[in-house]
């Protein structure tokens, strides 16, 4: 696994198992699941990842578990669950895994912490990450890692992404290269991008895509392909003009509300119509 052979793991993991449930060691069953659910999740296997991590907790609720490992477990839980947008659920397993970490006085609580920090900003709540960092658990853990997710946290409080791409060249390692940060923070980046996007572009019904690179601060290429992406996935309505290198902004298309109230009324005189069969039908009979 640190190799990031993670096939290659699996296949010496699911030999492992079958001995080790011969043996009915409930403690190391837990460690291998945990590992096995950590391997699926890096193979971006989700579904596993969690039956994984399920087969863990159910292990680990029939015996006593040290606090360490039950920590791991609520980590990885929490890791999952960020993984499906649920970050409040994500919040409270980092937390615990935090608590865990902390008591121990383990160097995994700085990533619990981040983790943690990461969820708030995520759901928008940036404004918490302050007060979580100045608190007396936060300030132990002072350093570069809280500091890359404090910088997140004003780019993504101001809207500003100058700020959130200052952020992430200034804390590469803390952020980039933490590959659980990176996916959140890729999706976040492209969320700030098109709310900046759209309220930019709100005022125009033609624009020069110059314009709009100068007012972002972004290349020309990298905004055309944004855009045309944000038009494929219906955020406005509009086209590219690369010729002029103009975007053209079309007023929302207004549905005409006769369409509905045909069907409507077309659907009334079907009812109608069976209504009228079975009357007719009984007077028959």
């Amino acid at each position: 696994m640190e190799n990031k052979e993670y096939s290659e793991a699996l296949n010496l993991l699911s030999g492992l198992i079958k001995e080790v449930r011969r043996l009915d060691d409930k403690l190391l069953l837990v460690d291998i699941d945990l590992l096995e659910s950590k391997l699926h999740f890096s193979l971006r296997n989700l579904p596993k990842a969690k039956a994984s991590l399920t087969a863990a907790r159910t292990a680990a609720n029939a015996i006593y578990v040290p606090p360490a490992q039950q920590g791991n477990i609520d980590l990885q839980s929490g890791i999952l669950h960020a993984e499906e947008k649920d970050y409040k659920t994500a919040y409270s397993y980092f937390f615990e895994a935090f608590e865990a970490f902390n008591a121990l006085e383990d160097p995994r609580a700085v990533f619990s912490l981040k983790y943690m920090l990461l969820c708030k900003i995520m759901v928008s709540q940036a404004d918490d990450v302050a007060s979580i960092i100045s608190s007396k658990a936060g300030l132990q853990y002072v350093g570069p890692e809280l500091d890359a997710m404090k910088a997140v946290a004003d780019a993504h409080a101001k809207r500003s992404l100058k700020l959130f791409e200052i952020a992430l060249s200034d804390f590469k390692a803390q952020l980039e290269e933490d590959p659980i940060v990176h996916r959140h923070l890729s999706s976040l980046y492209d969320t700030l991008l098109e709310q900046n996007l759209c309220r930019l572009i709100e005022p125009f019904s033609r624009v020069e895509i110059a314009h709009i690179a100068e007012l972002i601060e972004l290349p020309v290429d990298h905004l055309e392909k944004k855009l045309s992406q944000m038009i494929l996935d219906k955020k406005f309505a509009g086209t590219l003009d690369q010729g002029a290198g103009c975007l053209v902004i079309f007023d929302d298309p207004k549905t005409d509300a006769i369409f509905p109230a045909t069907l409507e009324t077309i659907s009334n005189i079907g009812k109608v119509v069976d209504s009228l069969y079975v009357r007719s039908a009984k007077i028959m009979a």
